[in-house]
């Protein structure tokens, strides 16, 4: 079973985040780059989200996935239901 973990996070004064190192200082569901792919949107759909931050072996945001970029990446021809975070490009490691 994959971890997820939630933290507080200051909230902004100024408004929506407007790059991903602004919402990647939000609060919201953390995850690790090895979940996959189905699990990610699983957790998305459960929190209610359209994103999730990315974690690396230490806890650090690394990246951020969104619903919209795994909906593609689940359509696409060379999917299986083995395929994780990090071996999609532009998450995680990627980002």
């Amino acid at each position: 079973m994959t971890l997820l973990q939630t933290h507080p996070g200051s909230p902004r004064a100024h408004g929506a985040p407007r790059t991903v190192a602004d919402t990647l200082d939000m609060t919201g569901p953390q995850v690790w780059a090895d979940m996959t792919v189905e699990v990610a949107l699983s957790v998305m759909a459960a929190a209610r989200t359209a994103h999730l931050a990315v974690c690396d072996e230490d806890g650090r945001r690394t990246g951020l996935v969104t619903r919209d970029r795994l909906t593609a990446v689940r359509a696409g021809a060379g999917y299986t239901d083995r395929l994780r975070l990090r071996d999609v490009a532009g998450t995680s490691a990627g980002l």
